[in-house]
């Protein structure tokens, strides 16, 4: 009998997600206050974890367009998620996983191909 594959909350997210912007570097590159972040990531707009021991919790860069703003369907998935019962540790592990869409959805929603993407996510639910 083969072990079941890992809870999304176990995924190494740091071996996941390439790139992380601490809460100053993301409110730069959004244009907002580093306490504007935490409010965005409260609010579903965004999401954050912890990528590595030691590290303070953090944002995926995949998470921001070139032009400054969450990515262009990002904050409806995060929302779906959450509905789902995921944290968001387990939000990113989803969006960074390939999903056989194909690639993994954060590609998807970042080329605007984010109507496969909410449905896989709306599935879940179910």
């Amino acid at each position: 009998m083969t072990d079941p594959a890992p809870r999304l909350a176990d995924r190494d997210l740091g071996a996941l997600v390439e790139d992380w912007l601490d809460w100053d570097a993301a409110g730069a590159r959004l244009g907002v206050t580093p306490a504007k972040v935490r409010t965005m990531v409260r609010d579903h707009q965004l999401a954050a974890a912890v990528p590595g021991e030691g590290r303070p919790p953090m944002v995926p860069a995949l998470f921001i367009d070139d032009e400054g703003l969450p990515v262009k369907g990002l904050p409806g998935l995060l929302t779906l998620l959450h509905d789902s019962g995921f944290d968001d540790r387990e939000c990113i592990a989803w969006i960074f996983l390939d999903a056989d869409l194909p690639g993994r959805p954060i590609d998807a929603l970042r080329e605007n191909r984010g109507t496969e993407v909410k449905r896989r996510a709306q599935a879940l639910a179910f």
